[in-house]
């Protein structure tokens, strides 16, 4: 009974290489599919809600917005809810619950009923499975962390490309529009993700190095030698330090660049006069960026200080919206998503490694629900200040150079990262 109601153990049995790469495959569908609920997708509904509804475009970011500040009191529950119960169990609900949600946007007629419905898929986008697919990850790998988590990135911006698109092919495609549109958006997300997360997520992991055969799992020299090498840091102990504060900051500014660029993109470009498909074509074109990013900034971490990495990526994330103020046609869409969307592609990977490496794995899992509200926090202002700049002024030129800004602010912060030297 219980090979049926977790099969992930007889599998890993009759695995010839090392199971953690399982469970990078896993916990990639769950990213990928948790996109059906990022601001890249919802940039897409933004102009025919608003035109179908009569609703703002601040009122429709703002469900968003609303999950952000939700997030701030839930992302702690779910860091504790995973070092309790798992990982599988809270990828494997998050992920029905998506679905669900999103799929029911098709019958709403008010905005508290969207607000809900997003609001909820939203939060699940921001916590359970963002924490849940980085940390189990992070888990089952310590050497090869950085290139094990740039593979979640990249499905991540797999799934950033394509369910913008499949949702404006939807929306002009079917008799309801933006309505069937949800409706398929949230059915995909069970196809895509349940079956893998449900045959592979384990919780089981090995102390050791990830790029050893099956059959040294048992070493005990080797768990002696990585137990000697990693932090282990409890959350009471992480709570302590500047270090953590820092991070939790730092990931508020330069989310807070992320969001308020996504949500608004695609309206951004069709004020700018690109058409719609053109428009969402774009969103494609920055996943294809991110996903370049992704395995760059990944790479990167595994090689060199991952203070001047994310440092870097701060700079990259606030120069390079000011190459929006130039877009005046499709090429020029294209060619500034694509290189915004490498600085995206690092935020996939960048954060969640770099708490790892600094704090360990032992309570990783609500060391990152501390640090995961101020990334909430962040997104939600950055959405909802982008929305209401452009209701006030009817531009977003407004938004570029704050952006600069805080990308600037960032790296400043990051300067003063210092990884603290306890060990087990």
């Amino acid at each position: 009974m219980s090979s049926l109601i977790n099969p992930s153990k007889k599998i890993a049995k009759i695995t010839p290489f090392y199971y953690g790469w399982l469970v990078v495959l896993a916990s990639s569908t769950s990213m990928f599919a948790r996109n059906a609920a990022a601001t890249l997708t919802i940039a897409v509904f933004v102009f025919p809600m608003s035109e179908s509804l009569g609703w703002s475009r601040t009122v429709i970011v703002g469900a968003a917005a609303a999950a952000g500040l939700v997030n701030i009191v839930v992302a702690p529950l779910i860091g504790f809810i995973i070092q309790k119960y798992g990982n599988r169990v809270v990828l494997l609900v998050s992920i029905l619950l998506l679905g669900a949600t999103l799929a029911s946007i098709r019958w709403v007629t008010n905005p508290i009923q969207f607000y809900i419905l997003f609001g909820i898929g939203r939060l699940m986008f921001q916590s359970p499975l963002q924490i849940g697919a980085t940390t189990v990850v992070a888990n089952w790998f310590v050497s090869k962390r950085g290139r094990a988590t740039s593979i979640l990135g990249l499905s991540h911006s797999v799934g950033m490309g394509l369910f913008p698109l499949f949702a404006q092919l939807l929306i002009g495609s079917t008799n309801e529009g933006w309505r069937m549109a949800w409706f398929w958006i949230g059915i995909s997300v069970w196809v895509t993700a349940l079956p893998a997360a449900y045959l592979f997520l384990s919780e089981t992991y090995g102390e050791l190095k990830d790029d050893q055969k099956p059959k040294e799992y048992d070493s005990d020299r080797a768990k002696s030698k990585i137990q000697k090498e990693e932090p282990n840091w409890t959350a009471r102990e992480a709570l302590r330090t500047p270090t953590l504060w820092i991070l939790a900051i730092g990931g508020m500014l330069v989310f807070y660049i992320h969001t308020g660029v996504n949500i608004h993109q695609a309206a951004f470009l069709r004020d700018q006069g690109i058409n719609p498909t053109a428009a969402a074509a774009s969103l494609t074109i920055m996943a294809i960026g991110s996903a370049i990013g992704s395995l760059i900034w990944g790479n990167l971490l595994d090689k060199i200080s991952a203070k001047i990495v994310y440092m870097g990526l701060s700079l990259w994330l606030g120069l390079t919206p000011l190459l929006f103020m130039k877009v005046n046609s499709e090429l020029t869409a294209f060619s500034v998503a694509l290189i915004f969307g490498i600085g995206l592609g690092g935020l996939l990977v960048v954060p969640p490694v770099v708490v790892a490496n600094y704090f360990g794995r032992r309570s990783l899992g609500t060391i990152r629900g501390i640090t995961e509200p101020f990334v909430g926090l962040g997104q939600s202002i950055g959405a909802i200040s982008s929305g209401v700049i452009y209701d006030i002024s009817h531009s977003y030129e407004l938004t570029f150079p704050i952006f600069t800004f805080i990308g600037i602010i960032a790296a400043i912060l990051l300067l003063f990262l210092r990884k603290e030297g306890k060990h087990t």
